[in-house]
């Protein structure tokens, strides 16, 4: 019952854009599992409501930003049909309407072509993958000044706000897997830019090793949460920032480029 009455606060919140205190702050014992009980409330609300579950974010499995974020752990939530967008030709325009304190977050997406398992090599993972994709997430929070514990974050949203989507790279041709992708994704380079100005860089590496391990992450976690249903066929899952995550405001246009891997940057303007 608790858990279900804090699941409506923070979608209360979250409707008002509206700033609130860290449930750590003020309730007994609220850690990681009761926080990803809150997130299974959320999601018979949502769903209540007509929204549909696609895939699932994956946030701090950057670790070069757990000191910014006091945090220690990654985390996941969902992604939905109504917080999704896929970029047309990579160029995109998103109004941050209703956003508390907004952040941009370049990431890399998969979509699942079958249902990864425990245990698997990054090599089975791939095998795994329909198409890879670059994506901005865009996240926010209703923690005043980004202060929170980590429980906190799994309970609110896991900070998701919006998922922007570019072109999918199909990861299979007629001889099979591109075998080069496993080592790509740990070593290519990505700049991000706003308004034509280098604002920070990062790799692959920085998401656990590699967006692979990040899914890896995810596969295993879900595994020990038998509230939530494992990933399925069709799921888009975005592996979490390979850079800072930087603020955003109406007005400017952020994009990437890309060394080592074959995907192209996104191009959006914010407004």
């Amino acid at each position: 019952m608790q858990a279900a009455a804090i699941a409506k606060e923070l979608l209360a919140a979250r409707a008002r854009s509206r700033q609130i205190p860290p449930y750590s702050e003020s309730v007994a014992d609220f850690g990681v599992d009761m926080a990803y009980d809150v997130a299974a409330e959320v999601l018979k609300i949502r769903k209540a409501a007509g929204e549909h579950a696609v895939g699932r974010k994956i946030g701090f499995t950057n670790t070069n930003i757990w000191p910014e974020y006091g945090v220690d752990a990654p985390i996941w939530n969902y992604v939905y049909d109504s917080t999704i967008r896929h970029a047309v030709d990579n160029h995109g325009v998103q109004s941050l309407k209703g956003s508390t304190q907004p952040k941009i977050e370049p990431e890399i997406a998969f979509r699942l072509r079958s249902a990864p398992k425990a245990g698997m090599s990054e090599e089975q993972l791939a095998e795994c993958i329909d198409w890879v994709a670059h994506a901005y997430e865009i996240v926010h929070t209703s923690y005043r000044d980004w202060k929170f514990q980590v429980s906190d974050t799994i309970a609110g949203f896991g900070l998701h706000g919006v998922l922007i989507v570019g072109t999918p790279r199909y990861v299979r041709t007629a001889a099979g897997l591109n075998r080069d992708l496993v080592k790509e994704l740990k070593s290519f380079k990505v700049s991000l830019l706003c308004n034509g100005e280098l604002r920070d860089s990062g790799t692959g590496s920085n998401v656990l090793g590699s967006p692979l391990l990040a899914l890896r992450y995810l596969v295993e976690v879900l595994a020990r949460l038998p509230q939530h249903k494992p990933l399925h066929e069709g799921e888009i899952i975005t592996t979490g920032t390979l850079t800072a995550a930087l603020p955003i405001k109406a007005g400017e246009t952020w994009t990437t480029a890309f060394t080592g891997l074959d995907l192209p940057g996104l191009n959006v303007r914010f407004v």
